[in-house]
């Protein structure tokens, strides 16, 4: 039998989005408030879904304890309160877009789960905002 598990998470963090390769104008025509130099904040909502087959001696997919345990150091630990851009190594190169977000958040959970497992991210960024990335 597979199926799909998920658990949601939360973590609050600042960012701006801008390029230091455009002028501040095509900056705030393609970014608009996003762009403020003085940075802004999302509560940001997560949910973390994994597919595979249940174990027939567990009758799980994933433990969802080993699974928690993942998202809080992989996840909440590194981006929880902080200014993606000035203080996470990986937004140094990518503007933290949502979308970009979401991959970093796939590439810091992905080496942990078994490889038969597949893995989705869905990132919130406001309730009415979302993306989501199952990998390549």
């Amino acid at each position: 039998m597979r199926l799909t598990v998920s658990r949601k998470a939360h973590f609050n963090a600042a960012h701006r989005l801008f390029r230091s390769d455009w002028d501040m104008q095509k900056n705030q025509d393609v970014f608009g408030k996003c762009n403020n130099p003085n940075y802004h904040g999302h509560n940001y909502e997560l949910i973390v879904s994994v597919t595979g087959n249940v174990n027939p001696e567990t009758g799980y997919v994933i433990d969802m304890k080993d699974l928690a345990e993942i998202i809080k150091t992989e996840v909440e630990e590194y981006l929880d309160h902080k200014n993606l851009n000035l203080d996470v190594e990986e937004f140094k190169t990518l503007n933290p877009t949502a979308e970009h977000i979401a991959f970093v958040i796939y590439n810091k959970i992905k080496p942990f789960l078994p490889s038969e497992l597949e893995l989705e991210i869905t990132l919130y960024e406001t309730p009415r905002n979302f993306v989501t990335y199952k990998g390549l």
